[in-house]
């Protein structure tokens, strides 16, 4: 009967010692097993991030290549339209035209060169551009814009006049109209009278005597400065902004592309 309870005992005390073991083995196992799942996580999102970035960005290039494509297209359509236009129109100086003309490629503006008499006459001329509205005062004494020149265009010129190197020069500001030249403003330059130096320029041209004002305006006119230059002056210009803008529209199609 002792024997049978000792036996009993050894085993009791056994079995706890065993499962004790067991789940030991089981957080072993756990603690060496989870590091590798947390790991093969990690590394599966890993090759899903490698896997779809790749796509996002060749998604986003695909979409930008169309925006590109579309807008070489627009200025295709918008090169061929300029360069109809210019077709068109002729630069063939007429005779009888009593300047040189100097056309710089890529610039605004045109420099014209004569010599009359000794003196060496020198014109800058711009391209057209929308006449300024001018204000009017009416009988109450209030402003009012005019209006009457809309859709008209003008050309702006600079003409001086030097009757040799390092000397002084009469310098015209003119805007020029179909078959009109209006004097804006009239001054003396000296070459060795610095910018910075707030030089007397003389009178508003308006404000002249009516008398003054028309023997300048025969002063340039015999110079050159008169209606049957201006107006070719405004063909070749208008010529010219078609020119530019056309190579403006090649420069940028060739940027979009590159």
């Amino acid at each position: 009967m002792a024997f049978f309870t000792i036996l009993r005992r050894t085993a009791s005390s056994a079995i706890p010692r065993t499962i004790r073991a067991l789940g030991t083995q089981r957080n072993y196992s756990s603690a060496i097993f989870s590091p590798l799942k947390n790991s093969s996580s990690c590394f599966s999102q890993g090759i899903i991030q490698t896997i779809s970035s790749p796509i996002l960005k060749f998604s986003s290039l695909s979409t930008q290549s169309k925006t590109d494509q579309k807008l070489v297209n627009i200025l295709d359509s918008e090169i061929e339209s300029a360069e109809e236009d210019g077709d068109v129109e002729s630069d063939e100086i007429p005779d009888g035209f009593p300047f040189e003309i100097k056309d710089d490629p890529g610039k605004q503006t045109i420099m014209l060169g004569r010599n009359y008499q000794g003196e060496d006459i020198k014109v800058v001329v711009h391209m057209p551009g929308p006449v300024e509205e001018e204000e009017q005062e009416d009988e109450d004494g209030d402003k009012n814009e005019s209006h009457e020149d809309d859709g008209q265009t003008c050309i702006s010129m600079i003409v001086s006049v030097a009757k040799g190197r390092n000397e002084p020069c009469l310098e015209f500001g003119c805007t020029v109209y179909p078959d009109e030249i209006s004097i804006d403003s009239l001054s003396v330059k000296d070459p060795d009278t610095s910018e910075d130096d707030l030089a007397y320029e003389g009178p508003n041209f308006s404000d002249l005597d009516e008398n003054l004002q028309n023997a300048f305006q025969k002063y340039l006119e015999a110079r050159g400065i008169k209606p049957s230059t201006t107006n070719f002056l405004f063909e070749y210009m208008s010529n010219k902004e078609n020119k530019e803008y056309l190579n403006w529209l090649k420069n940028v199609k060739y940027f979009v592309k590159k």
